[in-house]
């Protein structure tokens, strides 16, 4: 998504990733399954344009108060979903808007307090769009996250979210995440790579095949590790997210024999964020973009065939899009 491309941690605020759920629908056949793209990726991209200072800035900042609104809308070629394939053909947009607020600053031990809300949707032309279900919108995602940050630049983030599918291509998953994170950049400056640790759990499965990405039988828990080691110079701004998604527990079920594949899938992506101009009485703006390439697992490739319904362990996910903070 950006898609994959977006949604992370930025310094107060906390956007979360790329998330998207899958749904239920497996009982079709698994080439009717969604696709995920790089979503993950482009929040990333928003986040280190707007956390990154800017050589070009040539008016002072007009929002210096304890409320930051950032949004995007970004295009990709296909949307997957912690390597669980949603949607690959077709128009793909994602809309996201955040709204962060700055509830503590001080010199303790806890050194910030941050809250943020947001919703992050995809709109889709495709057979999870309005080819196949007379309806765009795919996905509309609500989510809310409070974040603590400590000395040595390690923060803790909780976030909550629930992902619902306006024109019912799914069953609406929800989910709280706890995320550990340490920006090492003080301590390594250009060599910073940013290592974190996510660990997310479905919650409220009320039957099998239902609030679950993976469509499965059971509520699963989700564990990311990764790190996102970048550059900022010359008004540019470059990050390179590595990470591997893994099933602690039924994340990964397959429809085949019901069994849980540990290992979803691997992920290597390169984002580019340009500002447009410096900060001006409308905030800042950027245009970034990116491409992702995932090696999927056992179960996640069951989701991403080809015309021949055959499997595929790769895919290669590319997104640019147009982001704004105030």
């Amino acid at each position: 998504m950006a898609g994959w491309l977006f949604r992370e941690v930025a310094t107060a605020q906390v956007v979360p990733s790329p998330p998207y759920p899958t749904e239920a629908t497996l009982i079709s056949s698994i080439s009717a399954l969604r696709h995920y793209g790089l979503s993950c990726v482009v929040a990333a991209g928003l986040v280190a344009c707007v956390a990154s200072p800017v050589a070009a800035q040539d008016a002072a900042d007009p929002n210096p108060g304890a409320i930051t609104i950032s949004g995007a809308v970004d295009f990709t070629n296909a949307y997957m979903f912690r390597g669980i394939r949603q949607e690959d053909e077709g128009f793909i947009m994602w809309p996201y808007f955040d709204l962060g607020l700055a509830v503590y600053s001080g010199d303790g031990a806890l050194k910030s307090v941050g809250v943020n809300f947001g919703t992050w949707n995809s709109l889709h032309s495709g057979d999870t769009g309005t080819d196949g279900r007379g309806r765009l919108w795919y996905e509309s995602d609500f989510y809310a996250t409070l974040g603590l940050g400590f000395g040595g630049g390690f923060s803790l983030g909780t976030t909550y979210t629930a992902y619902a599918s306006p024109n019912g291509a799914f069953s609406t998953v929800k989910e709280i995440a706890l995320k550990a994170s340490v920006d090492d950049s003080g301590y390594l400056g250009k060599a910073a790579i940013k290592p974190y640790v996510l660990v997310a759990f479905e919650l409220d499965v009320e039957s099998p095949g239902q609030g679950q990405a993976d469509g499965g039988t059971k509520r699963g828990t989700y564990v990311e590790i990764g790190a996102a080691p970048g550059y900022s110079g010359g008004g540019v701004s470059l990050a390179f997210p590595i990470k591997v998604g893994l099933s602690a527990s039924n994340y990964y079920e397959s429809n085949v024999n019901g069994e849980d594949s540990k290992f979803g899938y691997f992920s290597l992506a390169g984002i580019a964020t340009v500002p447009l101009g410096g900060t001006t009485k409308f905030g800042s703006w950027n245009i970034h973009g990116g491409v992702e390439w995932q090696r999927l697992g056992d179960t996640t490739k069951l989701f991403n065939t080809d015309d021949d319904g055959d499997p595929q362990s790769n895919k290669v996910i590319g997104s640019i899009g147009i982001g704004f903070s105030y």
